[in-house]
């Protein structure tokens, strides 16, 4: 026996011996008492609920009456190894799964929150492309608004310019034009001055054309 059924029975036995009241039929009595029979114990109640159990390993106290099993036989000391064994390959086989589960699930998180991480990255770069090209547009408007500006203002200067230009070979050739009058004018008078000079000075003292010389003089003295 193992020390722990050993140790149930001189339990058992000590209590037997040394309450009366637990051992009527004398079962506990020494071999030194010949004189007082022994009995055997009356059959226990068969509605009794009876838990046979190893009592060489640890108890398990699910109720009912305990009744110890015997020693292992060397068969069913190989049986129990083979079987805390296999138990044992079990556990270790439910560990590697689990830890292999749990390693799995990790790996598939950690690869969730790389694609998590990737597609958010992804998002961020089209989101700063598209924010890039935004500001490229509208720095190109800009600039198109500008050059248009600076065209429509140049053009506006320079036809400015050509109607100002204009406007002085406008004023040059009519101030040119009315000098030309002018001189037109003043040479026809001169012409016309010279002529009526020449009549005067040829014809003036014929007795005919004193009547007409007299007015024309005084007309020529009036207009120096």
């Amino acid at each position: 026996m193992t020390r722990l059924g050993l140790a149930l029975a001189l339990t058992l036995a000590a209590a037997c011996t040394s309450d009366p009241a637990r051992d009527p039929y004398g079962m506990g009595r020494s071999a030194a008492s010949p004189t007082q029979a022994v009995t055997a114990p009356p059959p226990m109640d068969p509605g009794r609920k009876v838990s046979e159990q190893d009592c060489s390993r640890p108890l398990t106290t699910g109720g009912g009456n305990l009744m110890c099993k015997g020693e292992p036989t060397a068969a069913e000391r190989r049986a129990l190894e083979e079987e805390e064994r296999q138990r044992r390959l079990a556990a270790e086989r439910r560990a590697k799964m689990e830890e292999e589960e749990r390693q799995a699930k990790a790996r598939i998180a950690a690869e969730e929150r790389a694609a998590r991480e990737r597609l958010e990255r992804e998002r961020a770069d089209q989101a700063a492309r598209e924010e890039a090209a935004r500001k490229a547009r509208a720095a190109d408007e800009e600039r198109l608004a500008a050059e248009l500006k600076a065209r429509e203002m140049r053009e506006r200067q320079e036809r400015e310019a050509a109607e100002a230009r204009a406007r002085q070979r406008a004023e040059q050739e009519a101030r040119e034009a009315a000098e030309r009058e002018h001189q037109r004018l003043e040479q026809e008078w001169l012409a016309g001055r010279a002529l009526l000079e020449r009549f005067v000075a040829n014809y003036g003292k014929v007795e005919k054309f004193k009547e007409v010389a007299e007015p024309i003089t005084g007309f020529l003295d009036k207009t120096r």
